[in-house]
């Protein structure tokens, strides 16, 4: 039996060989990714202090922070797809250690601006993953070891808020110098930079005598029918216009001059135009000549998956950033006791997220189990709406546990599916969903910033429940539980590229 058909077993979970060898290097290059992403928010406060800095321009930077995912998700599995994920995920550890490093000896607003965006490239990195173990786990596994590479990965952000500040005051110590929040988001460069190295000389594509399939066409996403490519063309608008609501708040806090958010929208629309172009030139005409049964896919399987991970992933972003406050507002707590209890939902993470690709793997259905996760993801917010003064304290920290739960095994059991929907553009998809994650992150935290908590909980309970009712929509992928890919058969036998990885 070869690597890539042996069945998840959690007695080899720590064995380091065949397929959790390349699971385990994953998910850690993953892990950095999320610790240079989220370096700065552990330290701002050190860093306001050393640059002088005000609220408003923390605020510019965080929204920097997130600014260039969205689209980096979807050229990263362009990338993905083309190149393969050993050297993409190698080369975005190593080329991404360069802004993080210039961050870190940065001095002025412009600099920090310019390689904050820049910085935000690398949160792309958890679609190059996504790939990389589908490669080498069955779709039957495939759930449970994406949940473990993304729970685990996820991590990253929280050990983030966890050691660069200790890091930062030993750095402080042992230099002598005021700037140990230098030194710390430093730290987080050199290792993405020498793990680049070490990932790139450690693993393969494909386990031994499998191709690895690229997709017929570069330039936008393959689909294979026109409605499909309705879709596709509609799907990039809520993407834009959430790179547009970015704009807009750098507007409103004084950053972006009025000619400057005019220029931004302006190229916003155009890129809108150049990416539906790109995707009609790409795909018309190979649609028009017509695809065998067999090779053909709904993209509506896409868009119900970018709407779950809008509302589960982008949800988590949201609330995990507001979380804090609400707890210290409702409870009177100190803002130490309110950031232990808001980290548990983060926490969750470890467990939840490999638990809802376990789930989706064993339950039969991979359909059914992403809609009764979204249901619970609604009933946690709801129940989260209610939380007032009135609550003993453990009873809305088990609420909140109990809905980040819901939260993340919602996006375990969005990721069990992304790679059985079309293997040659697995790429491609995960970065479409990836960047609605962050899109989702964007709207909501945009709606937070007009409403109550209250309101803010029970607008998450709403979108759960439409994203619910359209996962009932989502078809069966083919072979969801089988050996092998059901279309790696038919793309061998055609040899649709002869390119192995």
């Amino acid at each position: 039996m070869s690597a890539s058909t042996k069945k998840f077993n959690p007695t080899q979970f720590l064995s380091f060989k065949g397929p959790y060898k390349i699971l385990h290097m994953t998910w850690f290059a993953f892990f950095l990714t999320f610790m240079a992403w989220f370096n700065m928010a552990p330290l701002a406060a050190a860093m306001k202090i050393d640059l002088g800095l005000t609220d408003g321009d923390l605020k510019v930077l965080m929204i920097c922070n997130v600014a260039l995912t969205i689209p980096a998700r979807i050229i990263i599995g362009m990338l993905l797809d083309r190149f393969g994920p050993r050297k993409v995920f190698s080369g975005l550890l190593i080329v991404m250690s360069i802004p993080c490093f210039i961050f870190a000896v940065s001095n002025t607003m412009i600099q920090l601006v310019i390689t904050r965006l820049l910085l935000g490239i690398i949160g792309a990195g958890f679609v190059i993953g996504i790939r990389m173990v589908a490669e080498w786990f069955p779709p039957k596994d495939v759930g449970e070891a994406e949940g473990i590479y993304g729970g685990f990965g996820n991590f990253g952000s929280a050990a983030s808020a966890f050691t660069l500040p200790t890091i930062a005051v030993l750095a402080t110590t042992w230099f002598g110098a005021e700037q140990g929040w230098r030194y710390s988001i430093g730290l987080t460069g050199a290792m993405c930079l020498i793990y680049g190295f070490i990932y790139y000389a450690s693993v393969s594509d494909t386990p031994p005598g499998k191709t690895y399939h690229k997709p017929k066409r570069a330039g936008a996403m393959e689909v294979t029918s026109m409605p499909s490519l309705y879709g596709l063309i509609f799907m990039q608008v809520p993407m834009i216009l959430a790179l547009g609501l970015l704009v807009w708040k750098l507007h409103n806090f004084g950053f972006l001059p009025t000619q400057g958010a005019h220029i931004g929208y302006g190229a916003l629309v155009s890129i809108l135009i150049f990416q539906a172009y790109k995707a009609w030139t790409v795909n018309a005409p190979h649609i028009r000549e017509g695809y065998s049964e067999g090779d053909k896919y709904e993209f509506r399987q896409v868009a119900i998956l970018d709407l779950a991970y809008f509302v589960t992933f982008g949800s988590e972003l949201a609330v995990v950033s507001m979380l804090p406050l609400f707890f210290k507002r409702t409870f009177d707590l100190s803002l130490a006791q309110a950031g232990m209890i808001a980290a548990s939902f983060a926490f969750m993470n470890l467990f939840a997220r490999p638990m809802g690709g376990f789930l989706s793997d064993r339950l039969g259905s991979r359909r059914k189990t992403l809609t009764f996760l979204l249901a619970g993801l609604a009933v946690g917010y709801f129940l989260m709406s209610r939380i007032n003064s009135s609550w003993p304290i453990p009873l809305a920290v088990g609420a909140t546990m109990l809905c980040s739960f819901f939260v993340q095994a919602g996006e375990g059991a969005v990721f069990a599916v992304v790679p059985l929907v079309k293997k040659r553009v697995t790429g491609q998809i995960a970065g479409m969903v990836g960047a609605y994650g962050n899109v989702g992150a964007v709207v909501l935290l945009t709606v937070f910033s007009f409403v109550t908590p209250d309101q803010f909980f029970l607008t998450i309970s709403g979108c759960a429940i439409v994203c619910m009712i359209a996962s009932m929509a989502l078809k069966e992928p083919k072979g969801s539980f089988a050996d092998a890919h059901h279309d790696e058969a038919a793309q061998n036998d055609a040899a649709v590229t002869g390119v192995t990885g």
